[in-house]
């Protein structure tokens, strides 16, 4: 079963690559988000570009892989959702967070794509993340226009809620998040309440847990993801 990775916020699919080190990479994709006029077209595109697979994401990443595995669940074998939240369920809470965006979506444009990623990565919830971790310099291409869209179309606040649908979920899920990231460890317990069956794993890390702990991160999926032993096997 091949594994499709989603990158999160301003990261490109060079993210993945320290996790993907240690998995076999002939059985794993990561994925360029589609720029597309909204969330919905996104998610469609995306699923049209991985096809089937155990689909994995990571923050903005895991909410497009979650609404994929919403809107076509024949193509997610298996789901797991690292740092990742169904959205915001409260109206006036979209309403003020589609407003943030739009502030920042401006400030982003004003000053550039190299000031902005200086503040983004300064933030407390990124502290962990090695200076050298995959993926951290590829994002310094990204032009300011491809940073704001994003936020515009694929904030938290742009999607819609998919608190109410997650007990829609068939398929195996995996909910991750760090362990000192309390928000996301928050919405993580949450979520994993409301998905049937859903497995939960919390590793020693910040927010950004494909940077920080690859390795760890790797093995939980290689478990999640490995086929069930047959019947037939025998121990010794």
């Amino acid at each position: 079963m091949p594994m499709l990775f989603v990158p999160g916020f301003t990261q490109t699919p060079s993210s993945w690559d320290g996790v993907r080190a240690h998995l076999d990479r002939s059985d794993t994709k990561a994925l360029a988000v589609p720029e597309r006029d909204s969330f919905a077209a996104t998610v469609d595109a995306l699923a049209e570009t991985g096809g089937a697979g155990a689909w994995c994401g990571y923050s903005m990443g895991g909410r497009l892989a979650l609404a994929i595995a919403l809107a076509h669940p024949h193509l997610v074998r298996k789901l797991v959702l690292v740092s990742a939240t169904a959205g915001l369920a409260d109206a006036a809470e979209r309403r003020d967070r589609v407003e943030a965006d739009e502030q920042l979506a401006g400030t982003i444009e004003r000053d550039g794509t190299a000031a902005f990623l200086g503040r983004w990565l300064a933030q407390p919830m990124f502290a962990d993340v090695p200076a050298d971790a995959p993926g951290v310099r590829d994002r310094a291409a990204a032009t300011p226009a491809a940073l704001a869209h994003a936020l515009r179309t694929l904030g938290t606040g742009s999607m819609p809620s998919m608190w109410d649908r997650l007990g829609e979920l068939a398929m195996p899920v995996l909910v991750v998040t760090g362990r000192a990231d309390a928000k996301y460890t928050q919405i993580g317990d949450a979520m994993t309440e409301r998905i049937t069956g859903a497995r939960r794993a919390q590793l020693a890390c910040g927010h950004a847990v494909p940077l920080v702990q690859p390795a760890e991160l790797a093995a939980r999926l290689h478990d999640f993801t490995k086929p069930p032993a047959s019947s037939n096997d025998t121990t010794s």
